[in-house]
């Protein structure tokens, strides 16, 4: 039995409770400045406001200004916060972790650079920590509210150290939670950001049939085509961000999940039915929308490169389209054409 803590009492983050419980590790969860809610009703009553779920028994409960003594004798820190919430981690949390003690993040997204090149989070973090502190990953098709219910799930754990990574892999896998691990945390931490993008895109579709045809009426002829597209784009993108195109794996099959529902698939709804960006936020006030967050991230790096000649714009016709939408509240209009290849052997 291990010390678990996971640190961001979020939806996913508490999610990862159910396997390292059927393991029979002692969990403890910290909640953020933002958590408080989630703490204070989860220490009456175990139940989790916002995954809607009981947590398994025994789980402590730890406010953030109790996080150091939550830290204090544990074996592995979870990572639990949104992309939102990176630079509170990086700042407040990471410092205070030991070197001994490795870190294993939810967290997806990615940093542009400004010079056409982006960074993961683990890269992100490790520029700005010990270099012997031991950042890890997870990326991968997985949704919390079903890795609470114990539905079958398969992940990538990411990071340097292969011994690690097994070491975790050992801590974490059930017979419904499983999990892969890879050293190419560039190649799967990239490909596990972009869908985001690119679930927005494909739900585009959907706002499209029900703007046409009233709600409830949906056309997968057209959203098979965006991913497709969005299949295709997301491979060139992570060999141009220097990871293994064979990572798509984990990105298409995380784009999959997030099409059928949460935030994004809103706000591609929403915009596909005619409201524009600023329409579509206003309707969805409150509601973190990373797919937003990243598609400027991306298209901003691909633009970049681009205007250096180091890639073809006729590459990217999605990506820039959602761009589009975002930074100039451009409507909908797919560029159906720009999809058409022609192959020869």
């Amino acid at each position: 039995m291990s010390v678990i803590t996971i640190i961001g009492a979020g939806m996913m983050g508490s999610a990862l409770s159910f396997p390292a419980s059927d393991n029979s590790h002692d969990i403890r969860i910290v909640g953020t400045p933002l958590d408080k809610d989630i703490i204070e009703q989860a220490k009456l009553t175990n139940y989790h406001i916002t995954l809607k779920r009981y947590l398994p028994d025994g789980i402590k409960f730890y406010s953030d200004n109790e996080m150091e003594e939550a830290i204090k004798g544990s074996d592995l820190i979870i990572g639990g916060v949104s992309s939102f919430g990176v630079d509170w981690f990086l700042k407040e949390v990471l410092s205070k972790i030991p070197n001994s003690i490795p870190v294993l993040s939810v967290t997806k997204g990615m940093i542009d650079l400004g010079d056409g090149n982006m960074l993961t989070y683990p890269e992100y973090y490790r520029k700005y920590t010990n270099p012997y502190k031991s950042l890890n990953a997870i990326g991968g098709a997985c949704t919390s509210y079903e890795l609470a219910d114990k539905d079958n799930t398969h992940v990538c754990f990411c990071g340097d150290d292969i011994n690690v990574l097994r070491r975790l892999k050992r801590m974490l896998e059930t017979d419904y939670y499983h999990i892969s691990i890879s050293q190419d945390v560039r190649g799967v931490e990239s490909a596990v950001a972009l869908k985001n993008i690119y679930a927005l895109a494909v739900t585009l579709a959907v706002g499209i049939s029900e703007k046409k045809e009233g709600k409830g009426v949906i056309h997968y002829n057209s959203q098979a085509a965006l991913f497709g597209q969005s299949v295709r784009e997301m491979m060139k993108l992570i060999k141009i961000l220097g990871g293994n195109e064979e990572d798509i794996v984990f990105g298409a099959g995380d784009l999959y999940v997030t099409i059928f529902g949460g935030r994004t698939r809103k706000i591609g709804v929403l915009l596909g039915k005619g409201f524009n960006i600023d329409e579509a936020l206003d309707t969805l006030k409150g509601v973190t929308l990373e797919s937003v967050v990243i598609a400027g991230r991306a298209a901003t790096a691909v633009k970049e490169l681009i205007g250096k000649n180091k890639i073809d714009r006729k590459d990217f016709p999605l990506l820039l389209h959602v761009d589009d939408i975002i930074t100039n509240k451009a409507m909908v209009d797919i560029p159906w054409d720009d999809f058409e290849i022609e192959r020869e052997l």
